[in-house]
């Protein structure tokens, strides 16, 4: 695989089932590099396979969020079919028949996309989630100056959200009427869902005093059709729980009496979801998956608990893997449902069908189908093109223990073509990769970074150290400070590099093949907090890339779009403690920085600001250490998964050379060095 082949992806996503389970809609994904943008197109598909799937939109201008009428017959989804007098692609909202005459119908359009669309149980209204500018000047010279009043002003990848809340909006499928919204004030309002009867809808939303200064969102239902006041003040919702736990994802069961959803306790500093099941009369609620200890909300792929009839549906994350799961609505132990070493990144179930999204090492994201008596069978082949063109390189597992026998590593090695990483005659580099989160995984999916590192001749580590999700609350909660008063752990920068460094050290003892001399390390985020934290340690590795990397602590508390959230993951804040966020920043070891390092940062990075990278880049010129500094205008914390095309091929082309250059080139013999073409 080459940087330019980032323009062949091709994915399916999204799987959804029409309400007898007969009929799969899914979406289907492509990169765009000439046009420099991505395009999707919204597919159907029978779910027992008696017939070919076929495209059912056009898919020119980003086509998703298919979502079925109760009747079948008509399909709800999201596009940028429409532009302003600037060219600028609005999103618009649409209903398209299936299995009746007629024309697609175009229901609204607004400049801030829609999400998260749901049908009333009698097909004649939906919902979806909207921004709203409370200010309209577009003119930001002629703009009033915004009021800051709480934390949480902004949100990477969207922009300004104090004066735009999420709201809960209603539209009638007839085009009858305009949207109107259902939420109002400054509070952001999520996850709508319909009660069976149809009269409520269940939201979330963070609605209390001091909303910004906790973790806690609650669940609220409303009365759909509530009169509006004279004033056109919108009705109050109901608050259904306690604000004592943060909630969402909910969920109604066929009688409407309860709602599953997804929660965790603040107090305890997890941010692990969990499934609940909460009675709507009385608020009581009921946690399903305490002694899983495995969270139940995956990043990405947390969706809403799926209710089959005495049993939820939910996904889990394990040891790399993401499953689907079952468990007894009155209680009882949590089963895999659809398991094997992969990544099922989505799925749907309806009358015992199961579709799925899921992804492995060596295959990009497909739709399958699985029937209730457990045979299973593929839906979409979508990657095929692409994976004859460029043959994917294979992941091999090594757990390896912790040195403090805490438990075990979950790790992976990937070797480049034609390489027996078990003969210490032929001398390859390696890349030890960080993921981002912390509290998130690598898993068995394709990623395309890896393959491209591995086709450019460098056998590429990664893991999932402590602080990762995959296994227990106490291996994710190992890295919160030591002075937290609950749950207190090592700290950034503790046990979690300890793992990182056992993983290399394991991965060269067992692949002799592997030159010690020509290590790099790089990563994303907290990925490229542990890079940059790393080789303020230890002088093992040659060369490395540190990328929109948490640099200081202290000042990221207080730059990223998420500041003052990271006293929860800490477990103090930084006006009490700031020595122990500079402890645990790698900046403050930045004169012990001798390896030569590749900063990559986006300019639009809201969550680890641009000023992060700057830091390091300052530092490490003024002390006349070895850098190179790029910086991408108009990307976001997301440049490497949804960055504009041609960026993701840049930043690709760099890593590649600037490796190159410090790790292949250093090698005495030009011939053990597998060819790059």
């Amino acid at each position: 695989m080459q940087p330019d082949d980032i323009g062949r992806i091709v994915s399916a996503s999204d799987p959804k089932l029409s309400p007898d389970g007969s009929t799969v809609a899914y979406v289907v994904s492509r990169v765009d590099l000439e046009a420099n943008r991505y395009r999707s197109a919204i597919w159907l598909a029978a779910a027992d396979g008696s017939s070919a799937p076929y495209q059912f939109t056009s898919g020119e201008h980003g086509d998703s969020g298919p979502v079925w009428a109760p009747d079948g017959r008509r399909l709800a989804f999201t596009s940028r079919r429409s532009e302003d007098k600037d060219g600028k692609r609005k999103g618009t909202l649409h209903v398209a028949p299936v299995s009746i005459p007629g024309e697609v119908v175009t229901l609204a359009e607004r400049d801030e996309g829609f999400g998260e669309l749901a049908w009333s149980p009698d097909g004649t209204r939906l919902t979806f989630t909207s921004r709203e500018k409370l200010v309209e000047e577009e003119d930001e010279r002629k703009r009033p100056p915004r009021k800051i009043d709480r934390l949480f002003s902004r949100l990477d990848s969207v922009g300004w959200t104090i004066d735009r809340p999420n709201r809960v909006w209603i539209v009638a499928v007839d085009g009858s009427a305009p949207p109107r919204a259902l939420t109002g004030g400054p509070y952001e309002a999520t996850s709508a869902t319909w009660s069976p009867d149809g009269t409520r809808i269940a939201f979330v939303s963070a609605r209390h005093e001091d909303f910004d200064l906790d973790e806690e969102n609650d669940l609220f239902v409303l009365e759909v059709d509530a009169p509006v006041g004279d004033d056109g003040e919108l009705p109050e919702p109901t608050r259904l729980t306690s604000t004592d736990r943060s909630w969402s994802d909910p969920s109604w069961s066929p009688d409407g009496e309860r709602i599953a959803a997804l929660t965790y306790d603040t107090q305890d500093a997890a941010l692990f979801g969990d499934v609940a099941v909460l009675d709507v009369a009385t608020g009581a609620h009921t946690v399903l998956t305490d002694d899983l200890d495995r969270t139940c909300a995956p990043f990405p792929g947390a969706r809403p608990p799926i209710w089959a009839g005495d049993r939820l549906l939910f996904s889990v994350e394990d040891h790399g893997a993401v499953h689907v799961y079952e468990v007894p609505v009155a209680g009882g132990a949590p089963a895999v449902v659809v398991g094997g070493d992969r990544a099922i990144e989505q799925f749907d179930a309806v009358d015992g069908t199961i579709a799925g999204s899921a992804s492995t090492p060596t295959r990009v994201a497909e739709v399958f189908a699985r029937s209730s008596d457990g045979d299973e069978r593929p839906i979409s082949d979508v990657g095929a093109t692409f994976h004859t063109a460029v043959p994917a390189l294979p992941a091999e597992p090594f757990p390896v223990p912790c040195a403090d026998g805490a438990g075990t590593i979950d790790a992976w090695i990937v070797a480049p073509e034609g390489v027996d990483l078990t003969d210490p005659a032929t001398k390859v580099p390696a890349l030890l990769s960080v993921h981002g989160g912390p509290m998130s995984q690598y898993s068995f999916h394709w990623f395309d970074e890896f393959q491209l590192w591995a086709s450019a001749g460098f056998a590429v580590v990664y893991c999932n150290p402590r602080g990762s999700t995959g296994q227990t609350h106490d291996w994710a909660r190992a890295i919160r400070s030591p002075l937290a008063k609950v749950r207190p752990g090592s700290g950034w920068g503790g046990v979690d590099y300890e793992d990182v460094m056992s993983v290399l050290d394991a991965a060269l003892e067992r692949y002799p093949a592997l030159d010690a001399d020509r290590i790099g390390i790089l990563g994303g985020s907290y990925g490229g907090y542990m890079t940059s934290w790393a080789i303020g340690h230890t002088d093992r590795f040659a060369a490395a890339c540190s990328e929109r990397a948490c640099n200081n602590l202290l000042t990221l508390e207080t730059s990223s779009d998420a500041g003052g959230f990271f006293r929860f993951v800490m477990g103090v804040d930084h006006l009490d403690h700031p020595d122990e966020f500079l402890r645990t920043s790698p900046i403050t070891y930045v004169k012990d920085i001798t390896t030569p390092v590749l900063i990559l940062h986006s300019e639009n990075d809201l969550r680890c600001n641009i000023e992060q990278a700057d830091q390091l880049f300052i530092a490490l010129r003024m002390l006349g250490r070895e850098q190179e500094y790029h910086r991408f205008p108009a990307e976001s914390h997301e440049l490497s998964r949804s960055g504009s095309p041609r960026h993701r091929v840049q930043r690709a082309e760099l890593i590649l050379d600037f490796f190159r250059r410090k790790l292949q080139g250093a090698a005495e013999d030009a011939a053990a060095v597998p060819s790059t073409t």
